[in-house]
């Protein structure tokens, strides 16, 4: 039986949705630009602020020694994983550098350069990926949530400390980072859901590297581009070029300062390319090839901007040196840091994970207690 088979569904059956029906949202101004926002190379580049390019230079600088000496910690045993951002370092800095210091930022487990540019001790930064300790900061003195090893579960989380904010009228933005992979999460579909109806001041900014680990783009949506979800969900949609640090800076201040403003949130797209493999763990051989890697390293944000500095007559031998020399004295006190054996106390592992341990828990760190005390014991013996 057809519904206009049903008793009286003649009378109520229309063909098209009823009047009541409309776009709730024009979608036209929410589309992202057909191409990646540029800067770098451009006629835009002529107007973009010399002391903000000098700045983005030194914090790259900065942020690839980062990337190449806590990699080399990995093959020293002093990390047990380290993700690299290496390649996607304009993304990285941009997004510490458009935040006011009332904001907050949400990372995920790759950005922890982007909190070492927000001013988070390098050693903070690397304690979880160590394995000492369930984040290695406070997430309210520095304003920057635990780095977030779920994929996308920190999303729900910058929507909520935004809404609140809201509803306080206290002038927060949150700034939430993810990669290709959480677009692909069910977190990922909620927290922009919620954050469009409520307005919230948050901008969620998509790290598009490529993969998903092992796992193409192409293989997770067929979307014309992540940039265009927001659009499904009443936000606009941004789409910049990642390895283009003026663009992203840009792009992402004005996204922050429209959500200030009460704008509501913005998705913006950043195209990158991780250059290392997804971590320490991975061989990226086996889903890539060497020449597809070489093609994006003759895109390098740092070479961009370079070129760019030096075309405009602002980058010298003794700003190049004082970058690198900054650079590497970062790099000597994290290796000198780092090779010192934290003291560890394994009853840690029940600190902080509920207000009130539960019954479990209780249980759980009564038998570790028992059986360390029985291991002290042992060794009192032995000696």
């Amino acid at each position: 039986m057809t519904v206009q088979e049903l008793p009286g569904a003649a009378a109520a059956y229309r063909p098209t949705p009823p009047p009541a029906w409309q776009p709730r949202t024009d979608p036209a101004p929410l589309l992202p630009d057909p191409e990646p926002l540029r800067v770098l190379g451009t006629d835009a580049a002529a107007s973009a602020d010399s002391g903000l390019l000098l700045r983005l230079y030194a914090q790259l600088v900065r942020g690839r020694r980062y990337n190449t000496q806590a990699t080399a910690l990995t093959k020293q045993g002093r990390l047990a994983v380290y993700p690299s951002s290496t390649g996607q370092e304009a993304c990285e800095i941009a997004a510490a550098m458009v935040l006011e210091e009332r904001d907050w930022l949400f990372p995920s487990y790759r950005d922890t350069l982007a909190a070492v540019a927000r001013g988070l001790d390098p050693i903070e930064a690397l304690t979880l990926l160590r394995g000492d300790w369930h984040t290695g900061y406070d997430p309210r003195e520095h304003r920057i949530a635990p780095l977030c090893t779920p994929l996308a579960t920190q999303l729900p989380h910058a929507v909520g400390l935004a809404h609140a904010a809201r509803l306080r009228g206290d002038d927060v933005v949150a700034l939430a980072m993810v990669g290709d992979g959480g677009t692909s999460e069910g977190d990922f579909h909620e927290a922009l859901n919620f954050a469009a109806v409520w307005q919230a001041p948050v901008v969620f900014l998509v790290q598009n590297n490529g993969f998903a680990i092992s796992v193409p783009l192409a293989k997770q949506t067929a979307a014309p581009s992540l940039a265009h979800k927001a659009v499904g969900y009443g936000m606009p949609g941004r789409l910049v070029d990642g390895n283009d640090a003026a663009a992203v800076h840009q792009v992402l201040g004005e996204a922050v300062e429209r959500a200030r403003r009460g704008g509501g949130p913005t998705l913006v797209e950043a195209v990158t390319y991780r250059v290392d493999a997804h971590t320490n763990a991975d061989d990226a051989t086996r889903y890539r090839g060497e020449q597809e890697v070489e093609v994006w390293r003759a895109h390098d944000p740092i070479m961009l901007l370079e070129r760019e500095l030096t075309a405009r007559g602002l980058l010298d031998e003794e700003t190049r040196r004082t970058a690198t020399e900054e650079a590497e004295a970062m790099a000597a006190d994290l290796r000198e840091r780092m090779n010192a054996d934290p003291v560890l106390d394994p009853m840690d592992l029940f600190a902080h994970v509920y207000t009130e341990q539960t019954g479990q828990l209780r249980e759980q760190a009564a038998q570790l207690r028992a059986e360390l005390d029985a291991a002290a014991e042992a060794e009192g013996e032995a000696r």
